[in-house]
């Protein structure tokens, strides 16, 4: 597979002349449609306060949360959906505004009445309320709040009414529409740019013609020269390009910007012209020394061979310019800022019945790195050679509770989370050590490998630091599979660990994984076995299981024969490349048994069928598990 070169551009020939500033630079970092909704996603946050910390004009803007707040409200509805409801749309109508208010935390008293599910209209997504769960019949959200939560109950009740809404406008205005994954189909793994070049070529519809609406308004109340666009996920690449559509529009001359986790995946041998329609420039991995390099360039203090990362059109061509110089240390990327943020507008949801999810949806969080990178970068399914995991690089504790006590004075919120891919564990110790030394106090959760660092002496010290969840992965449950995988760690290890953390009273997640490469039936049943027996245990409390995808950074995907397996040859084109198909020859039904794995794990986090043989959970004939019953109780019982 060919891949963006690193060189030196001394020697290349000049492109086309790129737009030149006028005046110093006034850069505005955009959100676009669709991120989350309970928090503002943090890249716009690191740059803003990288680019202020070097003296640029920053600013920033989340326009995901500003366009879904245009349409959850009564003259959203009566414009965007009106009579979609029927008979109940005036009720929709009537109560959006008091919910939305409720969800911001502006109205907490009206929980009673959403609560009682007599104020709010139901639609379809309420069906599974009226069924009856296994443990006798009792209602399911009696079941899952208990007497007491009413304050859960009604977030659940209400985002449901928000999906019920969600559902109408894939109805009746956009069949494309999510609150998270808007339009994903036209950008994730996509060779060609047609879906997406069709899409934008489109006539406006009610959304569209909003999203325009509240670019228009941010260029007049900052008059930027340079906007970014950051993307973390496919389904924000539809929402980035009509914006840059609506900034082209208005200003030919304003320069913009793409980049982000999106672009760092897969648009790494971007070669599609038409992208630079609407992006004069796209940058890939870590964004300080691209940016400072792109400003320079644009202020005509650097010529167009010494920009660093960043793809851009020279006539019909799309050209690569990466001139190598280091990229700005972690220890000097600044403090994050959320000013200009609306942080008391957000959303906190509460969509699925799962303890560690709801975090990720519900109240605002103040996002931080602990490091750039992974220690460990070596798991066989991950990019590892990519610079957002390949490239570690730590800052002292030190710098880290500098930046805490920033961003607490600023949002006056203490809630953290740690967006490591893995934070390091030394790390976190030498962190939790400080917060304790200055007497911060913090609620702080994060990603982590269950690796043997992680004592119970050191479990408890994070707790006591305000940790108050870990997620980690377990994967596959075999320590066959976590050797091919390379985890570096064991199943009993893991066991261990996560008992560690559950007994110093931390909410403990493990991401699961099916259809790893040479995965059999067998390992798959025998891996829910050792899943049963941590939930019975107390070693966790949540999980989620995950479908493998092969990736074309991946070690899978670069070397499929040492993992047993084939690659499918990826479809000609010149936009998106990710997700990669593959042959193993074992031939297993892994969707067939996804089945089974999701309706087990959903029980054992409420607790029930922990007694059951396992192959209860599956409709297809499995084989019966090989691990002993006792497996887990005595690797916690072992020295």
């Amino acid at each position: 597979m060919r891949r963006a070169r690193r060189h030196d551009n001394r020697d290349v020939p000049p492109p086309t002349p790129a737009p030149r500033l006028n005046g110093p630079p006034r850069v505005l970092s955009v959100i676009p449609p669709m991120t989350q909704l309970n928090t503002p996603y943090p890249s716009t946050a690191y740059l803003t306060g990288f680019l202020r910390s070097r003296g640029v004009h920053a600013a920033q803007e989340d326009l995901a949360l500003a366009l879904v707040l245009k349409l959850l409200s009564r003259e959203g509805l009566q414009a965007a959906l009106p009579g979609a409801f029927g008979e109940a749309q005036a009720a929709y109508e009537g109560s959006v505004d008091r919910t939305i208010a409720f969800l911001q935390g502006r109205d907490p008293t009206l929980a009673h009445r959403i609560a009682s599910r007599g104020f709010l209209p139901e639609g379809p997504r309420f069906d599974a309320l009226d069924a009856y769960t296994e443990a006798g019949g009792e209602d399911t959200l009696a079941w899952a709040f208990g007497a007491l939560g009413t304050q859960d109950r009604a977030r659940h009740i209400a985002t449901l009414y928000l999906n019920d809404i969600a559902d109408a406008v894939r109805q009746h205005v956009d069949p494309r529409f999510e609150f998270v994954r808007y339009g994903e189909r036209l950008a994730m793994s996509q060779p060609s740019f047609d879906p997406l070049a069709d899409a934008l070529a489109a006539p406006h519809n009610v959304l569209d013609g909003w999203l325009a609406e509240l670019t228009g308004e941010v260029l007049a109340r900052h008059r930027p020269n340079v906007v970014l666009l950051s993307v973390p996920f496919p389904g924000s690449v539809y929402g980035a390009f009509r914006i840059a559509q609506a900034i082209k529009a208005a200003d030919a001359s304003t320069v913009t910007v793409l980049g982000g986790g999106y672009v760092n995946t897969e648009l790494r041998e971007l070669s599609e012209p038409r992208v630079f329609d609407f992006f004069d420039f796209v940058t890939l991995d870590a964004g300080e020394r691209p940016l400072l390099a792109l400003l320079e360039h644009l202020q005509g203090k650097r010529s167009p061979q010494r920009l660093v990362r960043s793809f851009l059109r020279d006539g019909d061509a799309v050209r690569y310019l990466n001139f190598v110089e280091p990229d700005v240390p972690f220890e000097d990327v600044g403090t994050p800022t959320w000013d200009g943020l609306p942080i008391q507008r957000y959303l906190s949801l509460l969509d699925l019945l799962n303890p560690m999810h709801r975090l990720w949806s519900d109240g605002r969080w103040n996002k931080l790195t602990v490091a750039h990178g992974c220690y460990w970068k070596k798991c066989s399914f991950c990019d590892v050679g990519l610079d957002y995991i390949g490239r570690y690089d730590a800052a002292t504790a030190e710098t880290l509770c500098d930046r805490i006590e920033t961003i607490v004075a600023e949002t006056g919120q203490t809630g953290f989370h740690f967006v490591d891919e893995a934070a390091p564990p030394k790390s976190l110790k030498a962190l939790a050590a400080e917060l304790q030394r200055r007497q911060l106090d913090i609620s702080w959760w994060g990603n982590v490998r269950f690796e043997k660092t992680f004592t119970p002496q050191l479990c408890q010290q994070l707790a006591d630091s305000g940790c108050i969840a870990i997620s980690g992965g377990l994967e596959v449950a075999s320590d066959r599979l976590l050797a091919l995988m390379k985890k570096g760690v064991s199943v009993d290890q893991v066991a261990r660990v996560t008992k560690g953390f559950a007994d110093a009273g931390v909410l403990v997640h493990a991401y699961l994984m099916y259809g790893f490469p040479t995965q059999t039936v067998q390992d798959t049943v025998d891996a829910l076995e050792l899943v049963r027996q941590l939930f019975e245990q107390g070693c966790i409390h949540s999980g989620f299981w995950h479908r493998f995808s092969c990736t074309v950074h991946s070690p899978v995907g670069l070397d499929p024969a040492a993992y047993g397996v084939t690659l499918k040859p990826l479809p000609p084109g010149n936009f998106a490349k990710n997700d990669i198909g593959f042959n193993d020859p074992t031939g297993v039904d892994h969707d067939a048994l996804g089945r089974g794995l999701k309706k087990a794990l959903y029980n054992y986090m409420h607790g029930l069928g922990l007694e059951d043989d396992v192959r209860r959970w599956f409709d297809v004939k499995v084989p019966k598990t090989r691990v002993a019953r006792q497996r887990i109780a005595v690797a916690l019982g072992a020295k």
